[in-house]
């Protein structure tokens, strides 16, 4: 395929909003965690340097998680041995526990996060814990990785609604979030893993964090489609101070231990609404759907996202 005829939506700056957003790519793990059948290393690596190539900067390379749990990312060691980095370009790992630390540190990664639950019920199924216990599982993770001289992120699910549970309570939320940035997380990704979410959640969930005394630049959210509100729930939290989002070439993805969860926030969709309101990104639009029109190929079904079928449909 030749360069696409990308046109963009008319700037139209917007007071109160980032004059620069980071979207954290998560395609390449969170994105294809969960697919049936296992995407060679070679199309990953493939993946990551195209996207690299159209402008993203923060790559989420694979995890650490057991081969058992996702077996698409039993690749670890191998994509990260055959990895191309482009200057510039972060790759952080996901790492679920000190024998996933000890693997992500003999591969030389220098940027990692862990996954922490919002909840008791997703807690117990995700990560065999409860609410409380998941701290002692995660402390000498976040301590030793920062010994080391890593920087951590620290993802937390099931921030706005628990299939289980049902609507989560933004002081749980709040208090397990603190923890983890006092621990020694530098950022905190809110994630919506059901997709839930509504624009007045998200600015209240924010809300509360800040009277918490903290600030917006230590939070991210990570959005997902289910109901059709991530893009709302994106501008909402924008509104509220937030710099970071989280996102996913082509809308790849979901969570493979909820089964309720649809595919993340589109990181075309996402360029689209911020070149429209005249904040800075850093992504070729161009570059970025050809390279999830490559990948749909790779899978056998076409791209979930809206940007992605309109300009090159």
């Amino acid at each position: 395929m030749g360069a696409l005829e990308v046109g963009l939506p008319e700037r139209v700056p917007a007071a109160g909003l980032p004059s620069r957003v980071e979207i954290w790519e998560v395609g390449p793990r969170d994105g294809l965690q969960n697919e049936d059948t296992v995407v060679p290393v070679e199309v990953k690596l493939e993946f990551l340097d195209r996207l690299a190539g159209a402008g993203l900067t923060t790559l989420e390379a694979t995890s650490f998680v057991h081969p058992k749990w996702v077996p698409q990312l039993a690749d670890a060691e191998q994509l990260l041995a055959g990895l191309d980095r482009h200057e510039g370009v972060r790759y952080p790992v996901l790492v679920p526990n000190e024998r996933g630390l000890n693997r992500a540190l003999d591969a030389g990664v220098n940027h990692i996060a862990v996954f922490a639950s919002a909840t008791e019920t997703f807690a117990k199924r995700n990560l065999n814990t409860t609410l409380d216990e998941q701290f002692a599982m995660f402390e000498p993770v976040v301590t030793r990785a920062r010994a080391e001289g890593l920087e951590v992120r620290g993802y937390l699910s099931m921030c706005f609604g628990d299939p289980w549970e049902g609507v989560v309570p933004a002081a749980q939320v709040v208090r397990v979030g603190k923890w983890l940035l006092d621990t020694g997380c530098s950022q905190l990704s809110l994630g919506d893993t059901i997709g839930v979410a509504t624009t007045g959640q998200v600015t209240n969930l924010i809300g509360s964090f800040v009277a918490a005394g903290v600030g917006t630049e230590s939070l991210a959210v990570h959005f997902h489609d289910t109901y059709g509100q991530a893009l709302a729930n994106t501008e909402a939290a924008l509104r509220s101070g937030v710099s970071t989002v989280d996102s996913s070439a082509g809308g790849l993805g979901g969570c493979p231990y909820a089964e309720s969860a649809t595919g993340n926030l589109a990181t075309e969709d996402l360029v689209w609404l911020l070149e429209g309101l005249g904040i800075e990104h850093g992504v070729d639009l161009a570059k970025l759907v050809e390279t999830s029109v490559w990948m749909a190929g790779r899978l056998g079904r076409p791209s979930p996202s809206r940007v992605v079928n309109a300009l090159a449909g």
